[in-house]
C-alpha cells in the first residue's frame, strides 16, 4: 500500500528546518518557505518514496542486503523496530569508523561477540572467577550496543538506509567510497548529491522517520518474497526439466533396447 500525500502530512513529513540552515542544492525539492521554515514539495516526497521503493524491492529480490543506520535519539527505536521486522541488519547505538571500509577488523569484534554471547549461553561463566565474569560481561554488553544489529552480517551491504545523512556523514562516505547505494531521508539541510536515492522529507520527527522507514523495510519484506517465489518457481522449472531429460534418456535406452533386440533375433540360426 503506497503512502498518500495525507499520510505525508499528518506525519509532519514536509517540515524542513529554518530559512537560515539549509543547503542551498535542496532547492529543487522545496515548496517554499512558511514562519522561516522551509516547507518540503511532498509531490516530488511521494514520486521519489515510491522509486526509492521500487529500487529496494527489486534489488533485494536479487539478492541484495540492506543496512538500516539511525543513530539520533528519535530513529534509534524507530531503526531497530523496522530493520528487525523486515529481518535487516541495523546500526542504532554509534557508527564505528571502518564499519564497511575496515569490515575485517568489525567482523573479529563480531566473532569476539558470538563467543562471549555462547560462553554465557553454556553456563562457561558460572565457573569462571567473578571479577573475570564481570569484565567479560561489561565486554558483551559494549560490543552488543555497537554490533548487535550486525552479528549475522558476514558481508558488505549492498543498500544502505540512512535517518539524518549529516549526522551518518561517515557511514554515507563508507558506502559510497564502496559503491554501496545510499537511500536515505534528505532534509533542508542535506546535501543530495551524497544520496542515490533520496526522499525529500523531515528527519528530524518521529513520526515522519517512522513513516519513512517502515515504507523502505516494506519494500525490503516485498523483496524478499519474490525472492522465494522466484526461487519457488525456478526449483518447479528445475525439476521438470530433469523429468524430461530423464524421460528423453529413457526413451533412448529403450530404443537401443529394441534395436539390440532385433539384431539378436536376426543373428539367431533357425
Amino acid at each position: 500500500m503506497s503512502v498518500s500525500m495525507k499520510d505525508l502530512l499528518e506525519a509532519g513529513v514536509h517540515f524542513g528546518h529554518s530559512k537560515g540552515r539549509w543547503n542551498p542544492r535542496m532547492a529543487p525539492y522545496l515548496y517554499g518557505v512558511r514562519n522561516n521554515i522551509h516547507i518540503v514539495d511532498l509531490g516530488k516526497t511521494v514520486l521519489y518514496l515510491e522509486e526509492a521503493y521500487n529500487f529496494v524491492s527489486d534489488a533485494v529480490s536479487k539478492g541484495a542486503e540492506v543496512l538500516f543506520v539511525g543513530t539520533k535519539k528519535q530513529a534509534k527505536d524507530v531503526i531497530e523496530e523496522e530493520a528487525k521486522r523486515c529481518e535487516s541488519f541495523y546500526i542504532d547505538e554509534r557508527w564505528v569508523g571502518g564499519l564497511l571500509t575496515n569490515f575485517k577488523t568489525v567482523r573479529k569484534s563480531i566473532a569476539k561477540l558470538r563467543q562471549l554471547e555462547r560462553m554465557e549461553t553454556e553456563g562457561v561463566f558460572e565457573v569462571l572467577p567473578k571479577k573475570e565474569v564481570v569484565i567479560m560481561k561489561r565486554e558483551m554488553q559494549r560490543l552488543q550496543k555497537l554490533y548487535g544489529g550486525i552479528i549475522n552480517m558476514d558481508r558488505i551491504p549492498d543498500i544502505i538506509w540512512v535517518v539524518d545523512t549529516n549526522r551518518e556523514h561517515i557511514a554515507v562516505t563508507e558506502a559510497r567510497r564502496l559503491g554501496v547505494k545510499v537511500v536515505a531521508i534528505a532534509d533542508s539541510n542535506c546535501d543530495p548529491d551524497e544520496i542515490d536515492y533520496l526522499i525529500p522529507g523531515n528527519d528530524d520527527a518521529i513520526k515522519s522517520i517512522k513513516l519513512l522507514t517502515s515504507r523502505i523495510a516494506d519494500a525490503v519484506i516485498d523483496g524478499r518474497q519474490r525472492r522465494e517465489a522466484n526461487a519457488v518457481e525456478t526449483s518447479k522449472r528445475r525439476v521438470v526439466v530433469i523429468a524430461e531429460e530423464e524421460k528423453e534418456l529413457f526413451e533412448k535406452a529403450m530404443a537401443m533396447s529394441e534395436k539390440y533386440e532385433d539384431i539378436d533375433k536376426d543373428s539367431v540360426d533357425y
